[in-house]
């Protein structure tokens, strides 16, 4: 043990090492411990960056939903269209029919309508 505070102290004794061993424990500090370290700061970045993107792309809904609202606002065609498209509208003499991708439920219906002889 006594060796090793020699040598500690005969390191020390070099001149500059002592800035050197400060300044090395003072980037590593300020570089990635603590709340306002530089590895912080470059987290915060990313992130903004990462908002600022999803900000333009809420900004698009919203502009694109505002030019709709005005549509159906202004022309009773554009409110008739939205009305048969989204909610499944019609007129008197209509007939509507929902088309559907989803294979399963076709086949469900197909085996409750089947007769075993």
């Amino acid at each position: 043990m006594k060796k090793i505070k020699e040598t500690i102290k005969a390191f020390l004794a070099i001149p500059f090492v002592k800035y050197g061993v400060v300044l090395v424990i003072g980037v590593v500090l300020i570089g990635f411990v603590g709340s306002n370290s530089i590895w912080g700061h470059f987290r915060n970045k990313m992130r903004i960056s990462e908002l600022k993107d999803e900000i333009e792309h809420y900004e698009g809904e919203y502009r694109r939903d505002q030019t709709q609202i005005h549509q159906l606002q202004s022309n009773t065609k554009a409110m008739e269209k939205v009305a048969r498209e989204r909610f499944f509208m019609k007129t008197d003499e209509e007939d509507i029919f929902v088309l559907s991708d989803d294979q399963r439920e076709f086949q469900q219906k197909n085996s409750k309508d089947e007769t075993i002889e």
